[in-house]
């Protein structure tokens, strides 16, 4: 007894998660601004350059936790729950990161009504997190918590427009891009996108999870 009252308790993960989502959210306006700005060459390496500074930071976020949890001895929530939560957040952060760097790296000269509408859906799934992120802390309370599946109930509608929106622009590129190169970019770009929005939905089922588990 006397031991554990030693070691450290609680830390502040919750503020941490907050901070991730933060940069989560940063980065997705980042990516919004790029995809809508993208005629603009100045525009496109500024914006370029604001989602690799918010994936940075959320790397160093990430980092932190993980270095708490090692160090603290009673956690908020369960511990494989604070790894898995935090890992998936990165993973959102680093997909937005992805789909920036392939649109350079594979010298993207137009994008399409499709790529915009998957990057809205992508955008309104990270700022959807973040706000089910920032009610954790007070899951306790009844309100609360009804809120918090709400929002996570939202991400998985956002998920399946995502899907639609995928297939239909599949559909529409199989059909209708006669240049094999431009195919094969675009479709790996629709491909980035509407995995944003699917870990956004394990995010959220995570969160659900701690719902479920404190009600």
């Amino acid at each position: 007894m006397f031991f554990g009252k030693l070691l450290p308790r609680e830390g502040n993960f919750f503020e941490l998660f907050d901070q991730h989502a933060a940069f989560i959210t940063q980065a997705a306006r980042a990516f919004m601004q790029l995809i809508q700005n993208y005629d603009d060459a100045t525009l496109r390496e500024r914006h370029t350059a604001e989602v690799d500074v918010a994936e940075r930071a959320a790397d160093r976020v990430t980092a932190e936790v993980n270095r708490l949890l090692h160090k603290t001895f009673i956690t908020p929530i369960g511990r494989e729950q604070i790894h898995a939560l935090i890992n998936g957040m990165d993973d959102i952060v680093d997909l937005l990161q992805d789909a920036t760097e392939t649109l350079s790296l594979y010298d993207v000269r137009k994008l399409t009504e499709d790529v915009l509408r998957l990057g809205e859906i992508s955008a309104k799934c990270c700022e959807r997190v973040q706000h089910a992120v920032s009610l954790m802390p007070r899951l306790s309370q009844a309100d609360v918590a009804d809120a918090a599946i709400k929002t996570c109930e939202e991400i998985d509608r956002l998920e399946s427009d995502a899907d639609r929106v995928m297939r239909s622009a599949m559909s529409k590129l199989f059909r209708e891009e006669t240049d094999v190169r431009e195919l094969i970019k675009l479709k790996a770009i629709y491909e980035h996108l509407e995995s944003i929005s699917d870990r956004c939905e394990d995010v959220a089922n995570m969160i659900e999870g701690v719902v479920l588990e404190n009600s």
